[in-house]
């Protein structure tokens, strides 16, 4: 199974050479050394020109394994709301990235509300976006997508805790990937206040309080799913550091300061 790109020419370049050029400008990938070895990082997933200087900031900051978990969100209300794929590749204009099945296998046996579904995964930016940045980081990788179209928190906080036992098991690094674009369409200053408060409780690794504040403060954080089951998994193995590398809004490209969407970098471990 090949699932087409469904984003190219939109939300990044569709001509490989103008793709390769801005991931290398947006990760600054020549000039960074020492990168930092960590269990997760969340990074967001709008177009690359409102949001791609603070992926390439994670991405560029971090050491990317050969095996990587991707978890994003579904914005759109059709398919499983705890989707996986197990099988074939993703195709992206910088060529295609094989899915591991056998870490597939591993995470449908331990996380049982995980559901094999394309049509979850067909239209779904959040995590195609990523895969031009790991393609040009980190050749020979392969990867699973998992999209998360649920907010009921024991769901969420079930497959984490799946998931870290699945990677306490695992003899090589995996690396989970979170995808997330922070607070929507409300004017800069709200914007910043609201990603702050949200940002605290990441950097806590507080899944609840994450869960909590979202909900109380209507903190649009598209990606809140995502971002649960990554806390659950990161606390269950025992990760107790957290970092913010990068955070912008829109209108910091833009200059439109009234109708913003926010966008965090972070590491985890």
């Amino acid at each position: 199974m090949l699932r087409p790109p469904a984003v190219a020419g939109q939300f990044y370049p569709s001509n490989p050479l103008e793709l390769s050029a801005l991931v290398e400008r947006f990760s600054n990938h020549e000039k960074r050394e020492n990168k930092k070895r960590v269990r997760a990082c969340l990074v967001p997933h709008a177009g690359y020109m409102y949001s791609g200087a603070v992926a390439g900031a994670v991405f560029g900051s971090i050491y990317l394994p050969k095996k990587i978990l991707l978890i994003g969100v579904r914005h759109y209300p059709r398919g499983e709301a705890l989707a996986i794929l197990s099988a074939g590749a993703w195709r992206t204009p910088l060529g295609d990235a094989p899915i591991d099945g056998e870490l597939a296998a591993s995470l449908r046996k331990e996380c049982p509300l995980l559901r094999e579904d394309m049509v979850a995964h067909t239209r779904e930016h959040s995590l195609e976006v990523e895969l031009p940045f790991l393609q040009y980081l980190d050749p020979g990788f392969s990867f699973v997508p998992v999209a998360v179209g649920t907010l009921r928190f024991e769901d969420l906080a079930a497959t984490g805790a799946g998931i870290a036992r699945v990677l306490q098991k695992r003899e090589e690094e995996i690396v989970v990937v979170t995808s997330s674009d922070m607070n929507h369409y409300e004017d800069d200053r709200t914007t910043n206040a609201k990603d702050q408060m949200a940002i605290e409780r990441l950097l806590k690794l507080d899944a609840i309080g994450l869960y909590e504040i979202c909900r109380t403060q209507k903190i649009s954080m598209c990606g809140l799913g995502p971002a649960i089951v990554m806390l659950t998994a990161m606390n269950a193995l025992g990760v107790g550091k957290a970092e913010l590398i990068s955070h912008a809004t829109s209108g910091d490209v833009t200059g439109e300061r009234d109708y913003v969407v926010g966008y965090a970098g972070m590491v985890f471990g």
